[in-house]
């Protein structure tokens, strides 16, 4: 069995840190944990992600995100995203982007001593012809999440490969790391470290970080959240705004 105790997660967050110093998914942050939603339970999420560059906004307006768990430690995904641009004095575009659909499983189940282990894979699939949103190539992402739990403390993370097709694209790898606290059963912060590789030829590797958490109202009602920045030159500041419905 798989044992990782306390110490070793915190020098293992420390570890990533120094690397992102040296990577759309888990909401409201980029990463994403190895948790399922319960057998035969739903989430309903109803979104908006954006960034902000110089002059120019770009993101979902908004995007609708449904998880079901179809049996134990098995969830199905789908993600319908609007995206738009809006850059000063060029005016705005706005359409449907590609389908997002994945299948999470959880392999191995947290214990007192061990985390809790499970794969995303997600397929990002072109539905209408949009060459403003869409390049019409099928993209795979391949992810390992880790989470682990200590009463109110929660840390999970992990990395992925994107297999990106398409003129001037590059596969690239993402990875990320998240440690949350629950202050109250009302309000839980945490924070996110994230690098991403370039993912076409005229880009380059991004490093960041979000901050947020969500505000729960009732046991089946939260509203989400984060801002966060890149810490590379191109200046990126990002934000997440949504409301997680679950039954």
């Amino acid at each position: 069995m798989l044992v990782i105790n306390k110490k070793y997660l915190i020098f293992l967050f420390i570890l990533i840190f120094l690397n992102i110093k040296l990577n759309y998914a888990g909401p409201p942050f980029n990463t994403d944990d190895p948790e399922t939603v319960g057998f035969k339970h739903w989430e309903y999420y109803i979104s908006s992600i954006n960034n902000y560059q110089l002059g120019v906004w770009s993101g979902t307006a908004p995007h609708l995100e449904l998880n079901y768990g179809l049996i134990p430690n098995v969830q199905v995904h789908l993600l319908l995203p609007m995206n738009y641009n809006y850059a000063r004095h060029e005016g705005s575009d706005f359409g449907y982007a590609d389908t997002e659909f994945g299948i999470k499983y959880r392999f191995v189940q947290e214990t007192e001593n061990s985390p809790q282990i499970g794969i995303f894979p997600i397929l990002e699939i072109p539905t209408i012809k949009n060459s403003e949103f869409s390049d019409g190539k099928t993209k795979i992402y391949l992810p390992l999440w880790i989470q682990k739990s200590w009463e109110k403390l929660t840390t999970y993370g992990g990395a992925g490969y994107w297999i990106n097709p398409g003129t001037n694209n590059k596969n690239w790898i993402f990875s990320g790391w998240e440690i949350q606290y629950d202050f109250s059963k009302t309000i839980t912060l945490g924070g996110e470290l994230y690098f991403h590789s370039a993912d076409t030829k005229s880009t380059k590797s991004e490093t960041g970080f979000n901050l947020g958490g969500s505000i729960n109202p009732t046991e089946k009602f939260h509203f989400i959240f984060s801002l966060g920045h890149t810490f590379t030159k191109d200046n990126t500041f990002t934000s997440y705004l949504g409301l997680l419905w679950t039954i």
